[in-house]
Protein backbone atom coordinates (compact mmCIF):
# COMPACT_ATOMS: atom_id res chain seq x y z
CA UNK A 1 0.00 0.00 0.00
CA UNK A 2 1.24 2.85 -0.88
CA UNK A 3 0.79 6.10 1.41
CA UNK A 4 2.43 8.84 -0.22
CA UNK A 5 -0.54 10.45 -1.17
CA UNK A 6 -2.67 12.72 1.11
CA UNK A 7 -5.64 12.63 -1.03
CA UNK A 8 -8.18 10.11 0.60
CA UNK A 9 -10.20 9.98 -2.88
CA UNK A 10 -6.82 8.37 -4.57
CA UNK A 11 -7.33 5.12 -2.04
CA UNK A 12 -10.89 4.31 -2.85
CA UNK A 13 -10.01 1.12 -4.05
CA UNK A 14 -7.99 0.73 -1.01
CA UNK A 15 -9.06 -1.97 1.83
CA UNK A 16 -11.20 0.26 4.19
CA UNK A 17 -8.83 -0.69 7.07
CA UNK A 18 -5.98 0.86 5.25
CA UNK A 19 -7.86 4.05 4.44
CA UNK A 20 -9.09 4.52 8.17
CA UNK A 21 -5.66 4.34 8.89
CA UNK A 22 -4.50 7.14 6.59
CA UNK A 23 -7.97 8.95 7.24
CA UNK A 24 -6.49 9.09 11.08
CA UNK A 25 -2.79 9.83 9.89
CA UNK A 26 -3.93 12.64 8.11
CA UNK A 27 -6.49 13.84 10.17
CA UNK A 28 -5.68 12.78 13.83
CA UNK A 29 -7.34 11.10 16.14
CA UNK A 30 -11.23 10.06 14.61
CA UNK A 31 -14.09 8.83 16.71
CA UNK A 32 -15.91 6.07 15.19
CA UNK A 33 -18.72 8.12 14.18
CA UNK A 34 -16.34 10.57 12.27
CA UNK A 35 -15.00 7.81 10.37
CA UNK A 36 -18.06 6.33 9.20
CA UNK A 37 -19.27 9.58 7.74
CA UNK A 38 -15.57 10.53 5.72
CA UNK A 39 -15.37 7.07 4.81
CA UNK A 40 -19.31 6.65 3.45
CA UNK A 41 -19.34 3.85 6.08
CA UNK A 42 -22.55 2.59 7.77
CA UNK A 43 -22.04 3.10 11.82
CA UNK A 44 -21.80 -0.59 11.93
CA UNK A 45 -19.51 -0.94 9.13
CA UNK A 46 -16.99 1.45 11.16
CA UNK A 47 -17.23 -0.19 14.07
CA UNK A 48 -16.60 -3.51 12.86
CA UNK A 49 -13.64 -2.20 11.27
CA UNK A 50 -12.33 -0.60 14.41
CA UNK A 51 -12.59 -3.53 15.98
CA UNK A 52 -10.54 -5.18 13.64
CA UNK A 53 -7.95 -2.95 14.10
CA UNK A 54 -7.90 -2.67 17.49
CA UNK A 55 -7.89 -6.26 18.17
CA UNK A 56 -4.42 -6.19 15.78
CA UNK A 57 -3.26 -3.11 17.68
CA UNK A 58 -2.96 -0.83 15.14
CA UNK A 59 -5.09 1.82 16.16
CA UNK A 60 -5.84 2.82 20.22
CA UNK A 61 -8.46 4.09 21.98
CA UNK A 62 -8.18 7.51 23.78
CA UNK A 63 -10.77 9.55 25.72
CA UNK A 64 -11.36 12.95 25.05
CA UNK A 65 -13.79 15.24 27.29
CA UNK A 66 -15.80 17.84 25.16
CA UNK A 67 -16.74 21.28 27.09
CA UNK A 68 -20.02 20.99 27.76
CA UNK A 69 -20.74 17.27 27.82
CA UNK A 70 -20.58 15.05 30.52
CA UNK A 71 -19.48 11.44 28.79
CA UNK A 72 -16.24 11.31 26.83
CA UNK A 73 -15.72 10.87 23.67
CA UNK A 74 -13.82 7.94 22.53
CA UNK A 75 -11.24 8.42 19.47
CA UNK A 76 -8.96 6.13 18.00
CA UNK A 77 -5.01 7.11 17.58
CA UNK A 78 -2.49 5.00 15.68
CA UNK A 79 -0.25 2.78 17.82
CA UNK A 80 3.71 2.49 17.15
CA UNK A 81 2.65 -0.06 14.74
CA UNK A 82 -0.28 1.57 12.73
CA UNK A 83 2.49 4.19 12.62
CA UNK A 84 4.64 1.58 11.40
CA UNK A 85 2.83 1.07 8.22
CA UNK A 86 3.68 3.98 6.40
CA UNK A 87 7.08 4.32 4.95
CA UNK A 88 10.23 4.45 6.76
CA UNK A 89 13.42 4.96 4.93
CA UNK A 90 15.61 1.80 5.98
CA UNK A 91 15.31 3.13 9.33
CA UNK A 92 17.76 0.30 10.83
CA UNK A 93 19.95 0.80 8.70
CA UNK A 94 20.10 3.92 9.01
CA UNK A 95 20.46 4.27 12.74
CA UNK A 96 23.21 1.89 12.25
CA UNK A 97 25.05 4.00 10.22
CA UNK A 98 24.62 6.93 12.60
CA UNK A 99 26.30 4.98 15.22
CA UNK A 100 29.21 4.34 13.09
CA UNK A 101 29.58 7.57 12.52
CA UNK A 102 29.77 8.69 15.69
CA UNK A 103 32.21 6.41 16.61
CA UNK A 104 34.87 6.67 13.81
CA UNK A 105 34.28 10.52 13.96
CA UNK A 106 32.93 11.75 16.93
CA UNK A 107 30.06 14.33 17.08
CA UNK A 108 31.99 16.58 14.40
CA UNK A 109 31.85 14.06 12.02
CA UNK A 110 28.23 13.92 12.28
CA UNK A 111 27.83 17.30 12.23
CA UNK A 112 29.47 17.30 8.97
CA UNK A 113 27.31 14.58 8.02
CA UNK A 114 24.27 16.52 8.72
CA UNK A 115 25.63 19.88 6.91
CA UNK A 116 26.91 17.73 3.79
CA UNK A 117 23.01 15.83 3.41
CA UNK A 118 21.42 19.55 4.26
CA UNK A 119 23.27 21.22 0.76
CA UNK A 120 22.86 18.35 -1.18
CA UNK A 121 18.74 18.79 -0.13
CA UNK A 122 19.15 22.10 -0.71
CA UNK A 123 20.27 21.69 -4.18
CA UNK A 124 17.68 19.87 -5.23
CA UNK A 125 14.96 21.96 -3.46
CA UNK A 126 16.19 24.88 -5.11
CA UNK A 127 15.76 23.47 -8.31
CA UNK A 128 12.49 22.75 -7.95
CA UNK A 129 11.00 25.33 -5.59
CA UNK A 130 10.97 28.30 -7.97
CA UNK A 131 7.82 29.64 -7.95
CA UNK A 132 7.03 33.59 -8.45
CA UNK A 133 5.41 34.23 -4.92
CA UNK A 134 5.97 32.40 -1.91
CA UNK A 135 2.43 30.69 -1.93
CA UNK A 136 3.83 28.78 -5.06
CA UNK A 137 7.03 28.13 -3.48
CA UNK A 138 5.45 26.36 -0.66
CA UNK A 139 3.14 23.96 -2.71
CA UNK A 140 6.58 23.07 -4.69
CA UNK A 141 8.54 22.11 -1.73
CA UNK A 142 5.31 20.37 -0.71
CA UNK A 143 5.07 18.01 -3.76
CA UNK A 144 8.58 17.40 -3.32
CA UNK A 145 8.37 16.76 0.14
CA UNK A 146 5.42 14.41 -0.15
CA UNK A 147 7.57 12.84 -3.21
CA UNK A 148 9.97 11.66 -0.20
CA UNK A 149 7.39 10.04 2.00
CA UNK A 150 6.68 13.14 4.16
CA UNK A 151 2.88 13.45 3.40
CA UNK A 152 3.18 17.12 3.19
CA UNK A 153 0.53 19.84 2.58
CA UNK A 154 -0.09 23.39 2.93
CA UNK A 155 -2.71 25.10 4.75
CA UNK A 156 -3.96 28.94 4.64
CA UNK A 157 -4.08 30.22 8.18
CA UNK A 158 -5.10 33.96 8.99
CA UNK A 159 -2.63 35.80 7.66
CA UNK A 160 0.37 32.91 7.71
CA UNK A 161 1.08 29.90 6.15
CA UNK A 162 1.55 26.45 7.68
CA UNK A 163 3.58 23.42 5.91
CA UNK A 164 1.89 20.43 7.94
CA UNK A 165 3.75 17.26 7.20
CA UNK A 166 1.78 14.14 8.49
CA UNK A 167 4.47 11.56 8.19
CA UNK A 168 7.98 11.60 8.92
CA UNK A 169 10.04 9.03 6.64
CA UNK A 170 13.51 9.15 9.20
CA UNK A 171 11.89 9.78 12.17
CA UNK A 172 13.57 6.81 13.83
CA UNK A 173 17.19 8.14 12.45
CA UNK A 174 15.47 11.66 13.76
CA UNK A 175 15.06 10.41 17.59
CA UNK A 176 18.50 9.26 17.17
CA UNK A 177 19.95 12.24 15.63
CA UNK A 178 17.50 15.74 16.10
CA UNK A 179 20.31 17.51 14.01
CA UNK A 180 18.28 16.12 11.01
CA UNK A 181 15.51 18.17 12.36
CA UNK A 182 17.09 21.33 12.94
CA UNK A 183 18.52 21.10 9.48
CA UNK A 184 15.55 20.78 8.40
CA UNK A 185 14.19 23.66 9.69
CA UNK A 186 17.20 25.83 8.22
CA UNK A 187 16.89 24.18 4.96
CA UNK A 188 12.75 25.19 4.78
CA UNK A 189 14.15 28.92 5.56
CA UNK A 190 16.97 29.13 2.88
CA UNK A 191 14.75 27.65 -0.31
CA UNK A 192 11.35 29.89 0.96
CA UNK A 193 13.51 32.95 0.73
CA UNK A 194 14.30 36.28 2.88
CA UNK A 195 10.55 37.64 2.41
CA UNK A 196 9.70 34.09 5.14
CA UNK A 197 10.69 33.35 8.07
CA UNK A 198 9.69 29.74 9.49
CA UNK A 199 9.28 28.45 12.73
CA UNK A 200 8.69 24.71 13.94
CA UNK A 201 4.84 25.63 15.99
CA UNK A 202 4.53 21.23 16.08
CA UNK A 203 7.56 18.82 16.17
CA UNK A 204 6.51 14.88 16.41
CA UNK A 205 9.94 13.88 18.27
CA UNK A 206 7.82 15.97 21.27
CA UNK A 207 4.88 13.91 21.44
CA UNK A 208 2.61 16.20 18.62
CA UNK A 209 0.82 13.86 15.74
CA UNK A 210 2.83 15.63 13.00
CA UNK A 211 5.23 18.28 11.98
CA UNK A 212 3.93 21.72 11.31
CA UNK A 213 5.58 24.54 9.90
CA UNK A 214 4.16 28.21 10.83
CA UNK A 215 5.65 30.64 7.09
CA UNK A 216 5.21 33.96 7.64
CA UNK A 217 5.36 36.70 4.53
CA UNK A 218 7.09 39.94 5.15
CA UNK A 219 6.41 42.87 2.83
Amino acid sequence: MNYTSNNLDKLADAPTADRILFFIKTKGPASTAVLAKALEMTPEAARQQVHKLLTSGLIAGRQETLPGVGRPRQNWVLTEAGNGRFPDTHAQLTVQMIGSVRKLFGEEGMDRLIAQRGADAQAIYLQVCQGPTLQKRLEQLAAVRTEEGYMARVERDTQDWLLIEDHCPICIAARTCQGFCRSELQLFQEVLGANASVSREQHLLAGAARCVYRVVEHA
